[in-house]
């Protein structure tokens, strides 16, 4: 359940297994954009998340954090909106994920489709490992820990989001009935002040007794506005308004992202493992080269021939670049014979290039100063190092480790 006394916080993170391509930009970088406007946005790199495959690959993931925090920044990604951090830096990202693991089935993680998915695409590795079986409890422990009110995902993660709904439930069912729960309530009540007490018990009895929805929003803005009472007095107000115990790890829900799909320089979804990407900020003599080299209709093998962009990995491209007026020329030339496909291809080499002249640039200024960039993260893994340890607190309190 998303409380309303949660900030609208938003969390995401991607794992550093190599330079970001254009599908990143698209499909994931651009929605992050707009997030940071609407939303209060933890944005992380996932190094744990990376050894869980690439564990055999140290030395590669330290570069690829940097390559990957610059690609954000020159995506537009406003550090003065967002937070950006390394999960590594944020060591109660583990010691939530291992307390959680303690009441987490283990079927719960062998059912999580994308186990099988995985260990099938990447035959090559070794996965039969306990972190590759564990990440979607690590995952969902990076969600947790942050109270994070939305997870922007695709379709394919929705299930994801679902298991962290999941364990958040049963932690809250474990650990939030606390002994004397009712009497902790009462006592928090009293702190809100005689008349926000008397208002909040009205509300209260009518939605317990009478179901009442209006009031039950009501109460739950109430407690939304109050200053009088600690984190834990609030999550132990929700639950006593709903007849539950203390909510301690709020369940977040899936904001779920328009599927983009980028399209490689084959006309298949831009993806490393088609080998049919163009980076991020990529060389623009190789941009030039490859969009050149692409594949075209099979059916225009003289330059006389008609042709059907429909069948062309090229128009695939246009669709996401090219200006309505600019389609139409392409549609019309293709179909005469009136143009070639280097003809075609040119527009198109001329959008890619400007857009990744734009991305350059703005990555500039964090190449020829690299402590910039280590700054940005040392105050996001500060701010969410904050965040984190106010979860903490609570969770060791719940679970009885915070006797030293």
């Amino acid at each position: 359940m998303n409380l309303p006394g949660q900030n609208k916080r938003v969390l995401s993170g991607m794992r550093p297994t190599g330079r970001l391509h254009l599908g990143h930009y698209h499909g994931v970088l651009k929605n992050w954009v707009k997030l940071q406007q609407e939303y209060e946005s933890f944005f992380f790199v996932a190094d744990w998340h990376a050894l869980t495959t690439h564990y055999e690959e140290p030395t590669i993931i330290e570069e690829n954090v940097w390559d990957m925090v610059v690609d954000w920044l020159a995506a537009g990604i406003d550090p003065g909106r967002a937070t950006l951090f390394i999960q590594s830096r944020v060591v109660e990202h583990a010691e939530l994920a291992l307390l959680l693991s303690m009441i987490t089935p283990l079927g719960w993680l062998e059912r999580v489709p994308s186990f099988k998915d995985q260990q099938e695409k990447l035959k090559e590795r070794e996965l039969a490992t306990h972190g590759f079986l564990g990440y979607p409890l690590l995952q969902g422990a990076d969600i947790l820990i942050y109270r994070a009110s939305f997870v922007p995902v695709g379709e394919d993660q929705v299930p994801h989001v679902e298991l962290t709904r999941e364990i958040a439930r049963r932690f809250n069912y474990i650990y939030g009935r606390e002994p004397d729960f009712e009497a902790r309530a009462e006592a928090a009540i009293k702190k809100m002040g005689k008349k926000a007490a008397k208002l909040y018990r009205t509300l209260r009895k009518g939605w317990t007794e009478q179901g009442d929805e209006e009031a039950l929003a009501r109460a739950k803005m109430l407690l939304e506005g109050q200053q009088n009472i600690t984190l834990g007095d609030r999550e132990r107000l929700f639950g006593f308004l709903e007849g539950g115990g203390r909510i301690i790890l709020p369940e977040p829900e899936a904001l779920l992202t328009e599927a983009a799909k980028m399209p490689g320089l084959d006309g298949q979804k831009m993806s490393k493992s088609y080998g049919n990407t163009i980076a991020m900020r990529d060389d623009p003599a190789r941009v030039e080269k490859v969009v050149k080299g692409m594949p075209t209709d099979p059916a225009r093998v003289r330059r006389t021939d008609p042709g059907d962009p429909a069948k062309c990995p090229v128009w695939e491209l246009h669709l996401v670049y090219a200006t309505e007026q600019t389609r139409e020329w392409v549609v019309e030339g293709c179909q005469s014979a009136g143009i070639g496909c280097l003809d075609c291809k040119g527009p198109l080499i001329d959008e890619l290039q400007k857009e990744q002249q734009e991305l350059h640039d703005r990555a500039q200024p964090y190449l020829e100063d690299p402590t910039l960039v280590r700054n940005i993260i040392a105050d996001g893994c500060e701010r969410a190092g904050e965040a984190a340890e106010e979860t903490m607190e609570e969770v060791r309190r719940a679970v009885g480790t915070d006797y030293y």
